[in-house]
């Protein structure tokens, strides 16, 4: 993107938003050339606001990283709030953006995608093919809505509207609710806390044996900016105009186990780590082919161990 370009980075203050924010910093944008609202100042599901806001801003580039995310328990009980409040927020971003000659956008989605039972590891073409994991479901279609929002709109509009789709994203601005946040900040305040309280012994739920993948939110937002940048002519050679979503991810996955003891390794635990073997595991393994976009020329940089330590920096920051 021309130096000089007005970037609206919608969801700025969530996890990946204000990563994508730095990311465009660091790589030279001004400041005053990234415009973003927080949600006081503008509201995404009010169509009208959405439509004057673009009117008035006329940004050149749209990253849309806002979204209503929350984990299983908050997306089994309110999943009428998640498929509404998600796909207002698309359609009002992606409408307004094409009525104001927005001719370059990147909509984040998410590895909920795709099907529960779909093959190892996930591939783009699995997007559906298979029933999705029910206590997301409404979250998961609403994503699915974001892609083919975008395909819709390149197709019968020519305009360039692309999509990424992350696996299990930690780092700086996550969340570390003790009930809602997911497993990286969850485990980070668990050992941190056991620490504080010198406990002999950190109980995980399950066998340790299940197998995820983790993305750092900087490679995430450095692998946004590198889809967003590509040439038309490139992009199009590794996607479909019906099937033109990129996965993202690291490419490696270890266990739960590993996952955990590298947790306490990082946060300065010396006690025992057990499991909890009455407990559900959940899926046995969860992991995305970005082949896509290493073909594309992007590969993560942030090893766990590094990215682990600078998660918890930012924990230490939030709590204490």
């Amino acid at each position: 993107m021309k130096q000089g370009s007005r970037i609206f980075v919608a969801g700025h203050r969530g996890m990946v938003g204000s990563a994508i924010v730095r990311r465009l910093l660091a790589a030279g944008h001004a400041p005053e050339s990234i415009v973003t609202r927080t949600h006081a100042e503008l509201d995404l599901t009010d169509q009208a606001a959405v439509r004057a806001f673009f009117e008035a801003e006329r940004p050149d580039q749209v990253y849309l990283a806002a979204a209503k995310v929350g984990g299983i328990h908050a997306n089994n009980t309110y999943p009428a709030d998640f498929i509404y409040v998600n796909l207002m927020i698309q359609a009002n971003v992606v409408q307004s953006s094409f009525a104001t000659g927005v001719r370059k956008l990147l909509f984040l989605g998410s590895s909920c995608i795709y099907p529960k039972l779909a093959p190892q590891p996930m591939r783009e073409d699995a997007l559906l093919t298979g029933t999705l994991e029910a206590t997301n479901e409404a979250y998961a279609i609403a994503k699915i809505a974001g892609i083919k929002l975008c395909e819709s709109y390149n197709r019968q509009h020519g305009v360039d509207y692309r999509s990424v789709m992350p696996t299990n994203l930690y780092g700086p601005g996550d969340n570390y609710h003790p009930e809602n946040s997911h497993v990286v900040p969850a485990l980070l305040r668990r050992f941190h806390e056991a620490k504080l309280a010198q406990a002999p012994v950190v109980t995980i739920w399950g066998t340790g044996t299940p197998l995820r993948e983790f993305l750092h939110v900087d490679d995430m937002a450095a692998a946004s900016v590198h889809v967003m940048d590509l040439d038309p002519a490139i992009y199009a050679q590794h996607t479909q105009p019906m099937l033109s979503h990129i996965n993202v991810g690291s490419g490696e996955e270890l266990s739960i186990a590993d996952l955990a003891r590298t947790v306490g390794r990082v946060v300065g635990y010396s006690g025992d780590i057990r499991f909890d073997t009455t407990k559900p595991d959940g899926t046995p393994r969860k992991l995305m082919d970005s082949g896509r976009l290493r073909g594309l020329g992007w590969t993560p940089r942030v090893g766990l161990a590094e990215g682990l330590a600078d998660a918890y920096r930012d924990f230490l920051e939030k709590t204490e």
